[in-house]
């Protein structure tokens, strides 16, 4: 059960770290580049991948080139998701996004759409709208009416995005690109397109934010690699890695948020995550 729990840990910590980026002067836009730069190493040095083959002719690189752009983007949305709305609805908001290659399953690829998938999906909707929800004001010029919407969108952006880049990653799959390939040349696109941002920015480099990158970076492909460890060591059980990785994010995610962060949510997103836990249970075939 170690590699569960080391992979749900790095997630949940790369979520603290982004919580911790502003408070500790570090420009979230540099760590993320430099997290490329350890995340891609590391999946060079321990996934062995074949980068020679995303030279052939069957190559799939208009995905990779849409998952260079979004995995930064997503980033940076996610670090301001976590300032914005804090870890513990980010992190629903993320493990949501499983409901969108679901959706797209059986309405765009063909696959059979049984009652337990539906029933899970609208479960995950009920979740999603509840974890939006913000108290209502009739004056559209109240304080605090702009951040409302501000958080309801950074929230949808993180759904959205993650849930897209997973539905990239699985058609990239589906064409015979090996995950390890996939995920370093993907890797490197984002970092040459987070570099060639801040290089037109003129970003001022600072090493705290540097250092950070490479930190976030280690937590990040950390969490990737010991979720496909997992899958290798518990290879007769997925359910049991899907369901244990996404309801493990979101509790420990929920005990660091209210627990070290003293975060708020009010009862309605507190029963959004209740349901999205019990969406993520039903999703998964038996």
């Amino acid at each position: 059960m170690y590699t569960l729990f080391l992979s749900i840990s790095c997630s949940v910590a790369v979520s603290v770290l982004l919580k911790m980026a502003r408070n500790r002067s570090i420009q979230v836009d540099q760590a993320i580049a430099f997290n490329y730069v350890m995340a891609g190493s590391l999946c060079w040095l321990l996934l062995s991948p074949q980068p020679q083959s995303l030279f052939a002719s069957a190559a799939p690189w208009p995905l990779l080139l849409a998952l260079g752009l979004l995995l930064p983007s997503i980033f940076l949305v996610m670090a301001k998701a976590v300032q914005q709305a804090g870890i513990v609805l980010s992190d629903v908001a993320q493990r949501l996004s499983l409901l969108l290659p679901l959706i797209a399953a059986f309405t765009v690829f063909g696959e059979p759409a049984s009652s337990q998938k539906l029933m899970g999906i609208a479960i995950a909707l009920c979740a999603l709208a509840a974890l939006l929800w913000r108290p209502g004001n009739r004056n559209s010029q109240a304080p605090g009416t702009r951040g409302s919407l501000l958080t309801v969108a950074l929230l949808l952006g993180v759904w959205v995005g993650y849930g897209t880049i997973d539905i990239l990653f699985k058609q990239m799959a589906k064409m015979g690109s090996g995950f390890p390939t996939t995920l370093l040349g993907s890797f490197v696109l984002a970092g040459l397109v987070s570099f060639t941002y801040l290089l037109v920015r003129r970003a001022s480099w600072t090493v705290r934010s540097m250092l950070a990158g490479l930190l976030l970076g280690l937590l990040n492909f950390g969490n990737i690699y010991f979720y496909v460890r997992a899958h290798q060591v518990y290879s007769d059980n997925p359910t049991l890695v899907f369901s244990a990785m996404n309801i493990g994010v979101i509790a420990l995610g929920t005990l660091v948020g209210a627990g070290v962060f003293k975060e708020r949510i009010n009862w309605v997103n507190g029963i959004g995550v209740g349901m999205a836990i019990l969406a993520i249970f039903i999703l998964f075939p038996r």
